[in-house]
């Protein structure tokens, strides 16, 4: 089986780092809210956006964000690296919302996603004030 993982970039220090502007996190929470935001969120390239499962309004933001990263690494010629997802269900998101999200990575042939159970404090304040 092949395992998709996104290629590392090396930063200062020697370290590995990923480009912010590939990164989408899609945060899922109680009563069928998402949050999306893209890079990281102390520093966001956009504001984080607020959605409803079920609605197309999600399907239409997660192609949009794949064509703008695809768009963006053809112009720095790294056209096989696209968006990389990663997806956050909070202990209060049902798992049907889950099921819909995954669903739409196969949709949207998104080749790197993950499923994260961890939150930062600033992610925990997004939803609350939301």
């Amino acid at each position: 089986m092949d395992l998709a993982l996104p290629e590392k970039d090396v930063c200062r220090w020697g370290h590995a780092c990923i480009k912010a502007n590939r990164v989408y996190t899609i945060l899922l929470d109680k009563n069928d809210k998402i949050i999306t935001y893209s890079g990281i969120l102390e520093f966001p390239m956009e504001t984080p956006k607020k959605f409803k499962s079920g609605k197309n309004e999600i399907n239409q933001e997660v192609f949009r964000k794949k064509k703008e990263v695809h768009d963006y690494m053809i112009s720095v010629v790294k056209p096989m690296n696209g968006v990389i997802v990663i997806i956050k269900p909070s202990k209060k998101s049902n798992y049907g919302n889950l099921v819909n999200i995954l669903d739409l990575m196969k949709v949207a042939n998104i080749k790197t996603y993950s499923i994260v159970d961890e939150f930062s404090a600033e992610e925990e304040k997004l939803l609350a004030s939301n």
